[in-house]
C-alpha cells in the first residue's frame, strides 16, 4: 500500500512541508488563474467559476499550514483538490481540466525565483547606493592600495569603492536578465504536449503577471535553465560580495586601522574584554559562501539530469535553490547596513599612503618626463634606489635616487631634492591620473555620476517591475472577488 513507511517519512514528509512552507499561497494564486481562464474560454460556467472562487477563499490555509503528514495524499498538490472537492463539489472536479501538477509545478518555481530574484536585485542596488555616497564623500581620502598583498600605489577610498560598486551594477543586471527568462508562463503546458481543450495560456499569463509565455510545452517542463542562469546570477554576485567583505575586514584589523564598524555591527568577547569582533561582517561572508556553494550544488543536481519530466528539477531541488537566494539576499543587507554605520579613518589611510614606497611609480614616470628617460631606465634607476635607501621616508629616497643616477646613468640628475620629494608626494600620484576610470577627482566624479545613472535606470526598473506583479496579483483577486459574489 502507497506510501511505504520509509517513502512517506525520507521523501514525501519532507516535500509536504517544503510545499507547505513555500507554495501554499502561490498555488491558491494559480488554481485561481486557472478557473478564471476555464470560464473565459467556455469550459466553466458561471455557477462552477463561482463555487470554486468560494471555496479558495474558504480554505483555512493556517490549518493546512500546520498539518503533518499522514499518507492520505501523496502531497498538497491533492490534498488542496481534495479540500476543494469537500468545499465545491463537482466544480472542483471540473477544475482539473487541462492542468497537470508538471505545468503546476513548474509555475510555483518560477513565481517564488521571479520574486526572489526583485529582492536580490533591490538589496544589490541598496548596497551599492550606499557604497555611492560614501565613494563621494571619500573623493579626496588617500587610500594605500594593495597588489598581491603587498603596499602597491596611492589612490582613493572612492576609487577602490567604485570599483566595487561597478560590479555591484553588472551583478544587478545579469539578476535582472535572470527575471526576464523566468517570468515567463509554462503554464497549459500540462504534462509535457499542452491539452486538446481549446484552453487560452495567455489568459493565466496576465493573471499571473508574467511578461511572456514559456512558449514549447515539452521545454517549458524539462528545461532547466531559467534555474541555471538565475543561479549562475547569484553565484557570480556572491563572488563579487565575499571579494568585498574580505577586503573590509582587512581594513578593520587594528593592524590596518582603515575601518571602524558602528556598535551594533561588533560583538563582544565572552572572556576578552577588549575586543570589537567584525562577525557582522564574518557572517554576511559565510552567508555568501553559503549562496555560492548552494548554487552550485543546485546546479550539480540538475547535471545529466534527462531532458524531459523528472523530479531532479522539483521538490527536492528546489529548497536548495530557495536557500542560495536567501543566504545571498542575507549577506548583501548585512553588508549594506554595517556600511552604512561605519566609520573610514581618513588619517590612517594617508599616513600609510606614504610609507613603503608606494609612491614611486610617479617617481619613475617623473624621470621619464623630465630627464628623458626610458620607462625601463627609470624603473631600474628608482628600483636601485629604493634597495639603497636606509628608510621610506621621502628624503632618503631622495638621497638615495641622486646617488644612484650617478652610479648608474653617469650624471648627475637635473631634478633637485625638492622636485624629487613632491614627485613623491601622495595627492600628486592621484591628481596627475586623470586618465579615464582613474583616481584623480575629475576621473572619480564622472564615474560617480556614470554609475548613479546606471543605479537610477536599475531603480526605476526594479519599481516598475514590482508594480507590475502587485498590480497582476490585485487583479486576480479583485476578479476571483467578484466571481465570488
Amino acid at each position: 500500500m502507497f506510501p511505504h513507511p520509509l517513502y512517506a517519512k525520507h521523501v514525501l514528509a519532507h516535500n509536504f512541508l517544503d510545499f507547505q512552507r513555500y507554495f501554499l499561497d502561490d498555488l491558491l494564486d494559480v488554481l485561481g488563474a486557472h478557473a478564471l481562464m476555464l470560464h473565459e474560454v467556455g469550459l466553466l460556467d458561471p455557477g462552477d467559476l463561482a463555487r470554486i472562487a468560494r471555496a479558495l477563499d474558504r480554505l483555512d490555509r493556517k490549518r493546512i499550514r500546520e498539518l503533518s503528514y499522514d499518507g492520505s495524499t501523496e502531497d498538497v498538490f491533492f490534498l488542496i483538490d481534495r479540500e476543494l472537492e469537500t468545499l465545491a463539489g463537482a466544480a472542483a472536479g471540473r477544475l482539473r481540466a487541462a492542468r497537470s501538477r508538471n505545468d503546476f509545478d513548474v509555475t510555483l518555481y518560477r513565481l517564488q525565483i521571479r520574486r526572489r530574484l526583485l529582492d536580490l536585485v533591490e538589496n544589490t542596488l541598496e548596497l551599492t547606493g550606499t557604497l555611492l555616497a560614501t565613494a563621494a564623500a571619500h573623493r579626496a581620502t588617500v587610500f594605500p592600495a594593495h597588489t598581491h598583498a603587498q603596499p602597491a600605489q596611492p589612490t582613493t577610498l572612492a576609487h577602490v569603492l567604485l570599483g566595487v560598486t561597478e560590479c555591484l551594477l553588472r551583478d544587478a543586471g545579469r539578476l535582472r536578465a535572470a527575471f526576464a527568462t523566468v517570468n515567463r508562463s509554462p503554464l497549459g503546458s500540462c504534462a509535457i504536449t499542452t491539452t486538446g481543450f481549446p484552453i487560452d495560456r495567455r489568459a493565466t499569463m496576465r493573471w499571473l503577471g508574467f511578461d511572456g509565455l514559456q512558449v514549447n510545452s515539452y521545454g517549458a517542463i524539462a528545461a532547466v535553465d531559467y534555474i541555471g542562469e538565475s543561479l549562475s546570477a547569484v553565484a557570480v554576485a556572491a563572488l563579487t560580495l565575499g571579494q568585498f567583505l574580505q577586503l573590509l575586514l582587512d581594513w578593520s584589523k587594528p593592524e590596518a586601522g582603515f575601518l571602524r564598524l558602528g556598535d551594533a555591527w561588533v560583538q563582544i568577547s565572552s572572556i576578552m574584554p577588549q575586543k570589537r569582533n567584525p562577525v557582522s561582517l564574518e557572517h554576511a561572508r559565510v552567508l555568501a559562501s553559503r549562496a555560492f556553494m548552494q548554487a552550485h550544488a543546485s546546479l550539480g543536481c540538475l547535471h545529466n539530469a534527462p531532458f524531459e519530466d523528472t523530479v531532479d528539477r522539483e521538490d527536492d531541488l528546489m529548497p536548495l535553490v530557495f536557500d542560495a537566494m536567501d543566504c545571498m539576499q542575507r549577506a548583501l543587507a548585512v553588508t549594506g547596513g554595517a556600511i552604512a554605520d561605519a566609520n573610514f579613518d581618513a588619517g590612517r589611510m594617508r599616513e600609510l599612503s606614504s610609507r613603503r614606497y608606494i609612491t614611486t611609480t610617479e617617481l619613475a614616470d617623473t624621470l621619464v618626463r623630465r630627464e628623458g628617460l626610458s620607462f625601463r631606465d627609470a624603473h631600474e634607476l628608482v628600483a636601485e634606489a629604493v634597495r639603497q635607501a636606509d628608510s621610506d621616508a621621502h628624503s632618503a629616497i631622495a638621497a638615495s635616487l641622486t646617488a644612484s643616477a650617478v652610479a648608474i646613468l653617469g650624471r648627475p640628475l637635473s631634478l633637485s631634492a625638492e622636485e624629487i620629494k613632491a614627485a613623491l608626494d601622495p595627492w600628486r600620484f592621484i591628481e596627475v591620473r586623470t586618465v579615464e576610470g582613474g583616481p584623480a577627482p575629475p576621473a572619480v566624479d564622472a564615474q560617480i555620476a556614470a554609475q548613479q545613472s546606471a543605479l537610477d535606470e536599475h531603480s526605476a526598473w526594479l519599481r516598475q517591475a514590482q508594480s507590475r506583479l502587485e498590480a497582476a496579483r490585485g487583479r486576480l483577486h479583485k476578479a476571483l472577488r467578484e466571481a465570488r459574489a
